[in-house]
């Protein structure tokens, strides 16, 4: 029987791969492999759009530079495994306009879909708080109006609340959202 090993691919291959896609398919890489992405509902990318929002008008008001991004960028884990979170906020001077990365999230977003739900809170959960910089990682399920907050706690920990409604608080780096704007 002859069986195909493939090289695993690291990150850089990966972005170096998507970067000659005429039109990239949605994809992540996940230990070395490309993974494609299923479509999406409506719902689910209208959820997107509120979170984007929230996450944009609460650092405004808390006057933080900083950025946020809906999906489409990639976050390396580790040398083989890259995921593309549906929302992001990272801190500091505007990344370049051609960067396909953010090795420096502070504030991770996924948004619950019945096709990734299980991912979302277990590999993914665990693989975003390997780096240092994740300090929160809010898992939003539209359906339920709940919200669950990962939070990264003083001794190194991962702590989590499930919210319906109230202030969701995001410091570091000193955010807040009303649960409710998440939802619309």
């Amino acid at each position: 029987m002859n069986i195909a090993l493939r090289t695993p691919l690291t990150v850089d291959d990966y972005l170096a791969w998507a970067r000659t896609q005429s039109d990239p398919p949605r994809t992540e890489l996940i230990n070395g492999q490309i993974v494609p992405m299923s479509p999406e509902r409506v719902a689910h990318n209208r959820a997107k759009g509120k979170v984007y929002l929230a996450l944009t008008r609460a650092i405004a008001t808390a006057g933080i530079k900083g950025e946020v991004f809906t999906d489409g960028l990639t976050v390396p884990i580790d040398q083989h495994t890259a995921y593309e979170p549906d929302a992001l906020v990272r801190c500091g001077e505007p990344l370049p306009p051609d960067q396909m990365k953010v090795t420096d999230p502070v504030i991770i977003v996924e948004v619950k879909s019945p096709s990734t739900a299980h991912m979302d809170t277990s590999a993914k959960l665990i693989g975003y708080f390997k780096l240092p910089s994740v300090c929160h990682y809010l898992f939003v399920d539209p359906d339920a109006r709940t919200v669950i907050h990962h939070k990264r706690t003083a001794d190194g920990t991962v702590a989590a609340d499930t919210l319906t409604s109230g202030i969701i608080r995001l410091d570091p780096p000193g955010l807040t959202i009303e649960a409710a704007e998440l939802f619309g």
